[in-house]
Parts: structure tokens; C-alpha cells; sequence
């Protein structure tokens, strides 16, 4: 199991200010920061490197965040994903879990909140990547 201080997450988010306060604070609790600010941008990172958490805003301009996330999802299927949103949208966030999202925070959302869904789903990725090594192990050895 990673450190805190080693977990990888992406924020998504069109709001300038918004992303780089989140992402300040979300440094300043060790954790391992990279910031986008669209969605498309968001696809060319996930193919460039690996995260264990992405935190995705759901209302962006161009690739909104469903579509994101199905992006994402499609290249990197073990990575979690959580949803923001400054919306409450039942369609959504159902659509968003459906898709494969972790789960949904309406902004402005709680810090320490956020902080401890990051480590859950971090926590889901770690036991779902351990199932596969231990799949990967067994059809080796047969």
C-alpha cells in the first residue's frame, strides 16, 4: 500500500481559481498533485502517466466530465475517479457511477471530506490491483 505522500491525483477543473486553491491545499496533506483545466487536456495526461485518484469536474466547457470520465475510465480502468459538481444532478451523478466514477461531491466541497474519499478510492484502486496481480500470478504459474 502507498504512503499518502506517494498517491497521484488529478484535478479536472475550468475554474482557475477553484483548481489551484484545491490543489494547494490537497499538496499541503502530501499528496501528489497534477492540475488540469479541460477535459481533453485531462485525456492527454492520463495517457502520458499514471494516477491512483482523478477528481473531475462534471460542467466543463468542450469535454464535459461524463465524457472525461469515460475517456479516462476506457484508458486507465483500475484509476478511481471522483465527481464534482457546483450542480446538484441526480441524472448525472447516477449516470457518472454507472460510468464508473467512486463517487460525487457537490462544491464548494469539504477539504477534509475530499481528502478522505481521495483515500478510499485510492484504497479500492490498491485492492482491485492486488486482485489482478494475484490473477496475473496464478495464470503464470499454471
Amino acid at each position: 500500500m502507498l504512503a499518502v505522500d506517494e498517491l497521484k491525483v488529478l484535478i479536472v477543473d475550468d475554474e482557475a481559481e477553484f483548481l489551484e486553491t484545491l490543489a494547494k491545499r490537497l499538496t499541503k496533506r502530501k499528496l501528489q498533485v497534477t492540475s488540469s483545466t479541460s477535459g481533453e487536456d485531462a485525456i492527454r495526461i492520463v495517457k502520458e502517466r499514471p494516477f491512483d485518484v482523478v477528481i473531475l469536474d462534471v460542467k466543463m466547457p468542450g469535454m464535459d466530465g461524463i465524457e472525461a470520465l469515460r475517456e479516462i475510465k476506457r484508458i486507465s480502468p483500475l484509476v478511481e475517479v471522483i465527481m464534482l459538481t457546483g450542480h446538484a444532478n441526480v441524472e448525472v451523478a447516477i449516470q457518472g457511477m454507472e460510468l464508473g466514477a467512486f463517487d460525487y461531491l457537490m462544491k464548494p466541497v469539504d477539504i477534509d471530506e475530499l481528502l478522505y474519499k481521495v483515500q478510499d478510492a485510492y484504497k479500492k484502486k490498491a485492492i482491485h490491483e492486488e486482485k489482478v496481480r494475484q490473477i496475473g500470478n496464478a495464470a503464470g504459474l499454471r
